[in-house]
């Protein structure tokens, strides 16, 4: 992790700049079209892992930082610069760290530039809610299906449940429910078809399952990893109950929680999202303030009251292959993080 401040001659506020230098695996490159560590400038796209997660997102912290060094006489507060590892592995060693051992890294506001696209700011972040449901039984012969419960069959039942934890009802603070329904067009342009919905309510996913040791044998065990995303307005202490409630119905059936990182958001109307939207709207663009479905190191500077935004590129091909940024969206995200710096420490 790398941490540089600069301190101006008159009191003010402090800003943090916040990127991660770390990436997804490439693998062995294949199926890209370019060589996923050349960062090749292609037709007005730079290709490369990490070229919009989140490298063009740090470069233009870094970038505004080096300017601001410039002017630092004329302005008013301090700024610390983070460029940190371990993001994309929850970010208890990056930022997580630093907040906790590093007075500096902690200001009155905090910005970076993961992938969320020129046209929206992110001031909020759904929660992760990670649960294993095991199932187990005595197991068996496979032509004797009356001995025992198959595990794997009763584990796609509790799956198909589980997806009614997507119609959780949300009670949403005022000013957020406001803001979600301004975003909608902007989030559906920012996330995909279907990603305001998305946005605004829990959704449910199954990333793993194991069960099984040959085609003719009844499991004794089959589990699978649960991976729930929580609007902010929701909280797992609302969402465990509806989940023991439909694990309980089968025997044989247990789960425990893995991780649970809760929802967290700053104000959508905040100073520094009014900054951000203003400057970006002198380009040309006007961003809506929404909810991430992701999660971000910015949590880390939320969970501290530390009013968070997050601007970046768009999400072109992030953690797949041919991920890539746009030349012209990268310099529009430059410009307005080196703005938006400027003035917020002029205040």
């Amino acid at each position: 992790n790398i941490v540089s401040s600069l301190k101006a001659p008159v009191e003010g506020k402090h800003l943090i700049l916040n990127g991660h230098m770390d990436v997804f695996p490439a693998g062995t490159g294949e199926g890209w079209s370019q060589d996923p560590w050349g960062g090749e400038l292609v037709d007005g796209r730079i290709y490369g892992r990490g070229a919009c997660d989140m490298k063009a997102g740090t470069a233009a912290s870094v970038y505004a930082y080096t300017v601001l060094k410039e002017y630092i006489s004329g302005l008013k507060g301090s700024v610390t610069l983070t460029a940190v590892s371990d993001e994309e592995s929850g970010g208890r060693l990056g930022a997580g760290w630093l907040v906790e051992n590093i007075p500096e890294t902690i200001g009155d506001c905090c910005i970076n530039g993961e992938p969320s696209s020129p046209y929206t700011i992110r001031f909020g972040e759904k929660g992760i809610l990670w649960i294993t449901v095991t199932v187990r039984s005595k197991g068996g012969h496979g032509a004797y299906p009356h001995l025992s419960e198959n595990p794997i069959k009763i584990a796609a039942k509790i799956i198909t449940d589980l997806e009614k934890l997507n119609e959780t009802p949300v009670n949403y603070p005022t000013n957020l429910r406001k803001a979600i329904d301004e975003g909608r067009a902007e989030a559906e342009r920012a996330l995909g078809p279907g990603g305001a919905d998305v946005m605004s309510r829990l959704s449910v996913n199954i990333g793993t399952i194991t069960g099984g040791v040959k085609i003719n044998v009844i499991p004794r065990e089959c589990s699978f990893e649960l991976d729930l995303r929580l609007p902010p307005g929701l909280s797992k202490e609302a969402v465990l109950p509806l989940v023991q409630e439909i694990v309980d119905k089968y025997p044989g059936a247990s789960y425990e929680e893995t991780r649970y990182d809760g929802p967290l958001w700053s104000p959508p109307d905040g100073e520094m999202a009014e900054i951000m939207r203003a400057n970006s709207r002198l380009l040309g663009i006007d961003p809506k303030p929404i909810v991430s479905l992701g999660g971000s190191d910015l949590k880390f500077w939320r969970s501290l009251g530390v009013p968070s935004y997050y601007y970046g590129p768009m999400n072109r091909g992030m953690g797949t292959v041919d991920e890539y940024v746009e030349v012209e969206e990268y310099l529009h995200i430059v410009k307005v993080h080196l703005l938006s710096a400027y003035d917020y420490l002029m205040g």
